[in-house]
């Protein structure tokens, strides 16, 4: 299985810190080192192991967001398809945050394509909502102020792309607070593996034997998407 990675972004130079990946030797922030809390949360992101459908890379972290940022973009890949993908990003900011009622912030983007018959239930969104929720609260992870939206947009092809069946794709934009521990650092790595829960989940692919609630009756009532293929291009 693979280990994540990701960018760091130390906002005191506009471009210090988004050159390295997670797999580099030196640490990106040791050039304009990072408080501390900022870099045992990123570590936690940068050890966790994943199921080995998602693929991670690198991608810059937003800019003015928050003074600390680091970025994975990841891919649930079955054979050359990707049937989901995202974006999650850790902001920090040392002398907290009143929105966010803590010092770090998840913020989080998954988009899949559905199968026409799922596009029509009217209770989708709800339930890819709670998904989000459900893969947190599934880890035994404390976390507040959460919101976000859950979108649905079709697409009719015409003329030279006639022959395309029409496309529903889905997006989820949320983000969190996560609850920080006893030294103040959350705990990334979980919530990492959280959201590739449910990156997975939306992706159609059956719980993992290590996932929580897996084979248990607290796991019986989990539902994911039927397999599809991945996102169309234009």
């Amino acid at each position: 299985m693979a280990a994540a990675q990701g960018h760091s972004s130390d906002h005191s130079d506009g471009n210090r810190g988004t050159e390295k990946t997670a797999g580099d030797r030196v640490d990106p922030t040791e050039t304009n080192p990072a408080p501390p809390a900022f870099r045992r949360a990123v570590e936690g992101l940068r050890t966790v192991k994943l199921r080995p459908e998602i693929e991670v890379d690198p991608t810059r972290p937003p800019q003015r967001l928050a003074p600390y940022a680091y970025a994975l973009e990841a891919a649930v890949v079955e054979g050359e398809e990707d049937l989901a993908d995202g974006r999650l990003v850790l902001l920090h900011d040392p002398a907290g945050h009143e929105a966010w009622k803590g010092d770090f912030r998840l913020v989080t983007l998954v988009r899949a394509e559905l199968e026409p018959e799922m596009a029509a239930d009217p209770l989708l969104p709800e339930v890819c909502w709670s998904w989000l929720t459900g893969a947190l609260e599934a880890r035994d992870l404390a976390y507040g102020e959460a919101s976000g939206t859950v979108t649905m947009a079709g697409s009719h092809y015409f003329g030279g792309l006639a022959e395309r069946r029409p496309a529903t794709q889905i997006e989820i934009r949320a983000s969190w607070t996560p609850r920080e521990g006893p030294a103040g650092v959350p705990d990334t790595g979980t919530h990492l593996a959280a959201w590739c829960d449910l990156l997975c989940q939306i992706a159609g692919l059956p719980p993992s034997p290590t996932d929580p609630g897996a084979g248990t009756t607290s796991g019986a009532g989990v539902v994911s998407l039927p397999q599809r293929r991945g996102p169309q291009q234009p």
